[in-house]
């Protein structure tokens, strides 16, 4: 059974049509177009396919896409402004905290739910916010640096 579902994504009211069972990982890659959400796993224990839902973030391949009607979900798409990345895609750069990029994603959105709730992490409060996600190739301390950097620069902003 197909449902309409109307919802708010990266600032931007949405409306997609969805199946019952399908989740909101498929649905934002093959409904809303949005690429940047990435399929590790497909059953929430890799992080590669993290967003944040209404301020929480959550494994989209979890969440049913019906779930997100009336909602507001923020994907890595909505991370930069235009040609302008975010702080945190900057020194994702610039730390060589990513590789082959599948990864990527998730711990983007999760750095960001981090810094929004705690401005000054320490960096066991960092590695324990990104646990969720899992990363084959950098590993972790170019990763851990990025978003140390990131909340120094947001802090001085």
């Amino acid at each position: 059974m197909t449902q309409l579902v109307n919802t708010n994504i990266n600032g931007d009211d949405v409306g997609f049509a969805c199946e019952a069972d399908e989740t909101l990982l498929d649905a934002l890659r093959n409904r809303v177009g949005l690429k940047g959400v990435k399929e590790g796993c497909g059953t929430g224990d890799c992080g590669a396919c993290s967003v944040i839902l209404d301020n929480t973030l959550v494994c989209s391949c979890l969440v049913l896409g019906m779930e997100v009607e009336g909602r507001k979900v923020e994907t890595v798409e909505g991370l930069s402004d235009g040609a302008e990345l975010h702080t945190l895609q900057s020194k994702f750069i610039e730390h060589a905290a990513l590789q082959c990029g599948i990864c990527t994603p998730g711990f983007l959105m999760a750095a960001k739910a981090l810094l929004k709730n705690n401005p000054d992490p320490t960096e066991e409060e960092i590695r324990y916010a990104l646990a969720g996600n899992l990363c084959r190739c950098t590993g972790y301390d170019k990763i851990v640096r990025a978003v140390q950097a990131t909340a120094a620069e947001l802090r001085e902003a």
